[in-house]
């Protein structure tokens, strides 16, 4: 026979029981991106208006090219995880569900792109 009440065995857990994990994920995004976007804003900024050449010569360096697909990935997740957030808030039943995948399947195929344009161009 048990003995907890329903406040004990729902504490700590949230509506879908992954609360605490969620916001600790965007957390820790949030701030690996605080340090990494304004370092990534700096090269591409010297990258903007050059010429195809020297663009091409400052992505291929092993740096900058890691600097920017960490930006991709880490970025357009904590997108698609912040936009479910907003969406599983403000919408309800199949638009919902539709809009959540909407938003993952966007964030996934940004982020292929993404990737590919810096393999071509870091290769």
């Amino acid at each position: 026979m048990r003995y907890l009440t329903a406040r004990k065995r729902a504490e700590g857990k949230g509506a879908s029981h992954t609360g605490t994990e969620h916001h600790w994920y965007m957390t820790v995004s949030a701030v690996g991106l605080a340090c990494i976007v304004p370092l990534f804003i700096f090269i591409f900024g010297r990258a903007l208006g050059s010429s195809h050449e020297e663009v091409q010569a400052i992505f291929s360096r092993p740096f900058t090219a890691v600097l920017t697909a960490l930006v991709l990935l880490v970025g357009l997740r904590h997108f698609a995880k912040g936009a479910q957030m907003m969406i599983e808030d403000y919408a309800q039943g199949t638009t919902r569900k539709l809009l959540v995948m909407f938003v993952i399947g966007l964030s996934y195929v940004v982020t292929g792109f993404g990737l590919f344009a810096l393999a071509k161009i870091a290769l």
